[in-house]
């Protein structure tokens, strides 16, 4: 990278996608799925473990290679800015990738472990089999000679010789035997380095090595690496199960003041039925009130009507009717 390019890096990371208002060369903000949400968080294992690579006794070299989503600095920007005033939520999505990838070492690590201990027993069988051999043709030279040694002394001397031709014989093949015992070591110097597994980042130590081989690899850039992915795993475990107790704990008081709500509110309807309960008595009692007050009505107005000023003609007229009563004098008789 050349410095124009680092010192571009750089103000991206410092001022996010908005710097000289060049926001309109990016495509995507950080909300997007093909944004590496790990990466934001600044622990992808793609750029952790970038170009990195160790030699296994089998020559075997690792290395993950690029991550497939986008990883830009002025996005990771962008996003630290931004989730100073909202929680995103990216760290589950993270956490599920470290998971899984911290799961897939683990599960090479123990298919290293299986494999070395299926080797070493193999060539240990090997070994044993050509010492076997050995000791196998040891005895029966042993056996051969004592038997020429009898025939000698039996006197009988030809027999004593052929069995010790038969002796030189085996002793020939006790050699060849001696000599793919002696060439099947160096092929068992896993057993004798007694290699075994690194359980951080599964590469392949030996008990013998030493210390500048051992310091070489504990401050390497890929168990340095693997310690990152794995510590920020486990802070990323933590932050995502106390955000679940909060939210836990919010959604039981949420539901709480919801009940204490749901009670306010029947307590309202209680009263409000309560009032209208005590408004329709009143209104019964109005109405009994209003039928015992209307017989006197009648009788009242009847008062009225005799107490009430007559015009002149019907002053006259009941003049006429009281005197004619008076006089016991009835118009109907004439």
């Amino acid at each position: 990278m050349s410095a124009k390019d680092q010192m571009r890096a750089m103000l991206d990371q410092l001022m996010g996608t908005t710097r000289d208002g060049e926001s309109s060369r990016y495509n995507v903000k950080y909300t997007d799925p093909k944004v590496c949400k790990s990466f934001l968080l600044g622990c992808c294992p793609h750029e952790i473990l970038a170009s990195t690579y160790h030699i296994t006794p089998q020559v075997a070299r690792m290395d993950i290679g690029e991550c497939a989503n986008i990883h830009d600095l002025a996005l990771r920007a962008d996003y630290e800015k931004a989730s100073e005033t909202k929680d995103y939520g990216y760290q589950v999505d993270a956490m599920d990738h470290l998971t899984t990838f911290v799961g897939e070492c683990d599960r090479k690590t123990e298919a290293a472990k299986k494999r070395l201990a299926e080797t070493q027993e193999e060539l240990s069988a090997e070994v044993a089999a050509k010492a076997q051999k050995v000791h196998l043709l040891a005895e029966q030279i042993g056996q051969k000679l004592a038997k020429a040694e009898q025939l000698g002394a039996e006197g009988f001397v030809d027999e004593s010789m052929k069995m010790m031709e038969e002796v030189e014989e085996f002793r020939k093949k006790k050699a060849a035997a001696e000599q793919e015992y002696r060439n099947a070591m160096p092929a068992s110097s896993y057993q004798q380095q007694k290699l075994r597994v690194c359980e951080v980042c599964s590469a392949y130590l030996g008990i013998h090595d030493n210390d500048r081989r051992l310091a070489d690899h504990f401050g390497g850039k890929l168990h340095l690496g693997f310690i990152k992915i794995r510590e920020k795993l486990a802070e990323l475990q933590v932050k995502v199960e106390e955000r679940r107790r909060q939210r836990h704990t919010q959604s039981t008081t949420d539901d709480r003041e919801k009940q204490r709500e749901r009670q306010r509110e029947r307590e309202r309807e209680d009263r409000e039925r309560e009032r209208e309960r005590e408004r329709e008595r009143d209104r019964r009692r109005e109405r009994r009130r209003s039928r015992d007050r209307s017989p006197e009505r009648p009788r009242d107005r009847r008062h009225d009507e005799r107490n009430r000023p007559r015009s002149p003609a019907s002053r006259g007229s009941h003049r006429r009717r009281s005197s004619s009563r008076d006089s016991g004098i009835h118009p109907e008789n004439y």
